[in-house]
C-alpha cells in the first residue's frame, strides 16, 4: 500500500515515537527506538522474544510513559499528557487489542462491545446498536447475549476486534492478537482486521512473532534488542 496523495507526496506519519528508551527494573526494554505509523498503514513490529516490541507498543498507546525520548501523536506529545488525557485518547481515538482479548468475563459479548460507546457518552440502545453492527462485521453476530468464557477463543478475539473498532479509532493496536489461537482461527481473525481497517481507514500497529501474521501488513519494522534493526538488503 501507498500512503500519500494523488501527487505522490507521502503523508506525515500520524503516531511518531523518537529514542525511546524503557526500562523494567534494571533491564533495559527499550534503547532508543524511533518508529513511524501513517494514517490507514498496517504496520508489523517484529523481532525475538524480549526485543521490545510489546514494551513499543505500550508506549505509543500511552499505557506506559517512557523514561526518555518522545511520542507524538497528531500533534501532541503523549508523555507530556495527563493521566485524564490519555485515557480519553484510548476511549475515542485509540483501540487495544490483546493476546488474550481481554473482554470483561462478567458481561456479555454485546455489552462488552457496547461499554467503550458508552463510556464516551452513547445512550445504551445506540450503543447496543452499533455493538450488533460490529459483531456482524466479524462475523460473531448471534453470539450477542453469551458470556466471553462460553465462545470459541478465535471467536472471543474477534469480538475483542469489534470492541476495539467499535468507536472508529484513528489507530488500532494490536499485541500478538493471534497468538492464543490456533493457525485458522488466526487466519481468520487477521484478515478480519486487515479487511475492516483497510475499509475504515484505521491505522494498525500489529505486534507479532509470526510471519504469517506479518503478512497481512503493507510494511515491517523489526526490533532487536530494543531498537530497530537495521533493513536487511541482500543482492
Amino acid at each position: 500500500m501507498t500512503n500519500g496523495d494523488t501527487n505522490g507526496t507521502v503523508a506525515q506519519p500520524l503516531l511518531t515515537a523518537r529514542g525511546l528508551v524503557k526500562a523494567h527494573g534494571r533491564t533495559e526494554a527499550l534503547r532508543g527506538a524511533s518508529v513511524d505509523l501513517r494514517a490507514g498503514e498496517i504496520l508489523a513490529l517484529t523481532g525475538a522474544s524480549g526485543s521490545g516490541k510489546s514494551t513499543l507498543l505500550h508506549c505509543l498507546a500511552g499505557i506506559v510513559r517512557p523514561d526518555a525520548g518522545s511520542v507524538t501523536y497528531a500533534g501532541q506529545r503523549l508523555e507530556e499528557l495527563p493521566e485524564k488525557r490519555l485515557s480519553e485518547l484510548r476511549r475515542t481515538d485509540f483501540g487495544v487489542v490483546f493476546q488474550f482479548g481481554q473482554l470483561i468475563p462478567e458481561l456479555t459479548v454485546l455489552d462488552n462491545v457496547a461499554l467503550p460507546l458508552m463510556l464516551a457518552g452513547a445512550g445504551r440502545a445506540e450503543a447496543r446498536s452499533r455493538a450488533v453492527e460490529w459483531l456482524e462485521r466479524f462475523g460473531v453476530r448471534g453470539h450477542e447475549e453469551l458470556r466471553p468464557g462460553e465462545m470459541s477463543g478465535g471467536q472471543a478475539q474477534r469480538a475483542s476486534l469489534a470492541r476495539a473498532l467499535v468507536t472508529a479509532p484513528k489507530v488500532v493496536f494490536a499485541d500478538e492478537p493471534t497468538g492464543a489461537l490456533d493457525s485458522l482461527a488466526g487466519e481468520q481473525v487477521m484478515a478480519a482486521l486487515a479487511h475492516t481497517a483497510r475499509e475504515s481507514g484505521t491505522a494498525v500497529l500489529l505486534v507479532t512473532h509470526d510471519a504469517q501474521v506479518a503478512a497481512y501488513a503493507d510494511r515491517e519494522v523489526r526490533l532487536r534488542d530494543g531498537a530497530v534493526a537495521p533493513v536487511e538488503v541482500t543482492a
